[in-house]
Order: C-alpha cells, then sequence, then structure tokens
C-alpha cells in the first residue's frame, strides 16, 4: 500500500483522449522546465540582452515537449524493466511513474508512439528555432534529446549506471543556457551562473525521489546511487549538493556576477536543510519521505522564482 495526496489515474477518469495524453506527460512536473527557462530568460534581459519575445515563445515551448517526451519515454522503459509494476513502495505522484500504463489507462505501445511523437516534433521545432538563432542552439538541444532518452533507454541507461544525478544536472542546466541563446544568439557564462544552483537543487528532487524506489529499482536492474551505495553514504549525496547549490550562489556574489541580494535566494535552501535531516532519519521508512520530497520541490521552485525576481528587481 503506497501514501499518497492524489488518486493515482484510472480509465474513469480519462475517457477523453486528449486529456489522457496530456495527463500521461505529467504536466505539473514540466513546471521545473518551466522555471529553468524562465531563470536563463530573465538572466539574459538582466545582463543587457534584449527582449525576443516570438524565440523565447517558442524556445520554451520547446523545452517543455522535450521534458514531456521524456516523461512519457521514461514511463514506457521503467514498464519494459518491471519497476513500476512492482513498486509498492512509491509515493504517488511524486515517485513510481505516472501509472498509466499500470493502471490500464495507456498501453506500452500507445506510451512509446506518443513519447517519440513529442521527440520528434520538437525536434522538428528545434530545427527551425536554431536556423533563426544560430547553429548553437542545435547543439544544446541535441545534447538535451540525447540525455533524455538516455537517462532510461537501453542500451545506454546511464541512470541504471549510477548517471542519472550527472543526467538530470547537465539537462536542467542546458534549458538555462538554451533559454538564454535563444534571447542572446551566442553563448555565455551568464546561464551557467544564474543556473547552476538550481539545477543542483532540480538534481536532488531526483535523487531523494530514488530513496522510496529503491527495493524495486534494484529488483529490476537500476544501479543508480542509493542502490550501489550503503546508506550511510546514500543520504550524504542530498546535502552535498545542497550545499554545492549554496557556495556556488554565494561566491558568484562575491565575485560580483550576481548582485548582493541574490543572497535572499539561500533562504529557500533552509527548506532542503530540514528535507536533509527528514532523510537521514527515514531513509528506510519510505512513507515519512513524502514531508521531505515536497520540502525539496519548495526550496528549487521557490529559489528559482527568488532568483528571477532579484534580478528583474535590479534592472529597475
Amino acid at each position: 500500500m503506497t501514501k499518497s495526496d492524489v488518486t493515482e489515474p484510472s480509465v474513469a477518469q480519462y475517457l477523453n483522449p486528449i486529456t489522457r495524453y496530456f495527463a500521461a506527460t505529467r504536466p505539473a512536473f514540466l513546471l521545473a522546465t518551466l522555471s529553468a527557462y524562465f531563470l536563463g530568460l530573465v538572466g539574459a534581459v538582466y545582463s543587457g540582452v534584449n527582449f525576443r519575445a516570438e524565440t523565447a515563445i517558442l524556445g520554451v515551448l520547446l523545452a517543455l515537449l522535450v521534458h514531456a517526451g521524456v516523461n512519457v519515454l521514461n514511463d514506457y522503459f521503467d514498464a519494459l524493466n518491471g519497476t513500476d509494476a512492482q513498486n509498492t513502495e512509491r509515493l504517488y505522484p511524486y515517485t513510481g511513474g505516472s501509472r498509466f500504463i499500470q493502471n490500464g489507462v495507456l498501453t506500452t505501445q500507445q506510451t512509446a508512439n506518443f513519447a517519440y511523437l513529442l521527440l520528434f516534433i520538437a525536434t522538428l521545432g528545434g530545427l527551425y528555432l536554431s536556423w533563426l538563432v544560430g547553429k548553437g542552439l542545435l547543439a544544446i538541444g541535441l545534447i538535451g534529446v540525447l540525455i533524455g532518452w538516455a537517462y532510461s533507454a537501453p542500451p545506454l541507461r546511464l541512470n541504471s549506471r549510477g548517471l542519472g544525478e550527472l543526467c538530470v544536472t547537465v539537462g536542467f542546466i542546458g534549458i538555462t543556457i538554451g533559454a538564454d541563446f535563444v534571447q542572446r544568439r551566442s553563448f555565455s557564462m551568464q546561464p551557467l551562473i544564474i543556473g547552476m544552483p538550481y539545477a543542483l537543487l532540480v538534481t536532488n528532487l531526483l535523487y531523494i525521489n530514488q530513496f522510496p524506489d529503491c527495493k524495486a529499482d534494484a529488483l529490476a536492474g537500476k544501479h543508480h546511487l542509493v542502490v550501489r551505495l550503503p546508506l550511510a553514504q546514500a543520504v550524504l549525496i542530498y546535502p552535498l549538493l545542497l550545499a554545492l547549490a549554496f557556495f556556488w550562489l554565494v561566491f558568484f556574489v562575491y565575485v560580483k556576477a550576481l548582485p548582493v541580494l541574490a543572497l535572499l535566494c539561500a533562504l529557500p535552501l533552509l527548506f532542503s536543510v530540514l528535507a536533509s535531516w527528514l532523510l537521514h532519519q527515514f531513509a528506510l521508512k519510505p512513507a515519512q519521505l513524502l514531508s521531505a520530497i515536497k520540502l525539496t520541490l519548495a526550496a528549487m521552485l521557490s529559489h528559482a522564482l527568488l532568483l528571477a525576481l532579484v534580478m528583474l528587481w535590479e534592472m529597475q
């Protein structure tokens, strides 16, 4: 039996095919991509780049399409390896996948077709946007799609090899870099400086989500860091990523690459400090980690919002 905030999906809930397929993308979690993109967009304008609305809108739509496709693709491959079917300790909707395949809302083949359709559309749109703003965006997009596919797809299955955290960090900093490139039309250190703490906080969300899924993942051969490491070491990765995010922010304020007010954006990290303590206490009790997951989510989103507001304020 699982502890959950939300009722798992059923066929009766999604008789309309439009809402069914939309919900299969796990739209609430696309807010993570929206926040990363917004940071890159605001950061570019903050550094003096003229705002281009048309390319900004097209860019964010493509980023959301890629994230949606990756979400659906991950469900497909987790259905193939059996991890979601045998996950009895999931904390839906945060862990254990969308449950669309397991609950009969979509078939495995429908899920695969939908995932690849989303990525195909995003690729076509990305080619067009790259033609408008420069070939550099094509490289960013291809790396993003490749990482999203290789995260769960054989033969690479990067998350199963202990590289999932690196994939998420690179993927989300890539979104911020891409948003900046769409405006600036060249590469800059600015989105890396602005986006890295947020990318690390998103990585912590992936990381803590793996604790409730750990037993099922181990049985399915998904040997990510939580499966590979002894528990005493596994719980230390979370505060390590948190510390990296904090010191990155403080360092770039110190060297004046970020305004002093950006230090306020460290305040949401206190949510993660509490989450880290809860993880240390309840790592072996998945049902007790729901609050820690919510705190991690609150930390990353409120950090991104505060940093964007600080940069907007500094432009006044």
